[in-house]
């Protein structure tokens, strides 16, 4: 269900997926609007779940994962306990850093890193000996074209 937001609430969304570290008052003069009912509107966009959370964006390459590479993983069954069971699995592995379930042939697709590529191999043994997956295909990734972590918002009516 959408959240009812209005042209004020669109702008602090804008302005702290830019930059989540700015202070209160800084975002109030941002938005137009005084520090004390931008805090209010603040915490209740964080009580709503539209605001999740606060975290540093980090560059995976310059810690030392230099492949990145895309899984898809067939399961044998799609029932729901199944499906249930494979996605408790893949948050148990640190290297998958986004996972989708999808239509089509793919039943799975996750994002993963790794130092290197015999770090990877050993994953995708991993993943392939796990309960019910058919099989995994990979496509490592040659270079990132985009990468874009927020949420477009430019043009979104208001709501409220």
């Amino acid at each position: 269900m959408r959240a009812h937001l209005d042209s004020v609430d669109w702008k602090i969304l804008a302005e702290l997926q830019r930059d989540g570290r700015m202070t209160n008052v800084e975002l109030s003069r941002r938005v137009g609007i005084s520090a004390p009912p931008c805090l209010r509107r603040v915490r209740t966009l964080e009580e709503q779940g539209l605001i999740q959370g606060y975290r540093a964006l980090l560059d995976e390459k310059r810690l030392g994962y230099d492949l990145m590479s895309f899984a898809m993983v067939h399961l044998i069954s799609q029932a729901e306990i199944d499906l249930d069971a494979f996605q408790r699995r893949i948050d148990q592995w640190p290297l998958v850093r986004g996972a989708w379930m999808l239509s089509g042939d793919v039943d799975f697709i996750m994002l993963c890193v790794a130092p290197d590529l015999r770090t990877f191999q050993s994953f995708v043994l991993e993943i392939t000996a796990t309960p019910n997956v058919r099989n995994v295909r990979t496509a490592l990734t040659l270079k990132q074209a985009k990468n874009a972590p927020i949420v477009p918002l430019e043009g979104a009516p208001p709501t409220g």
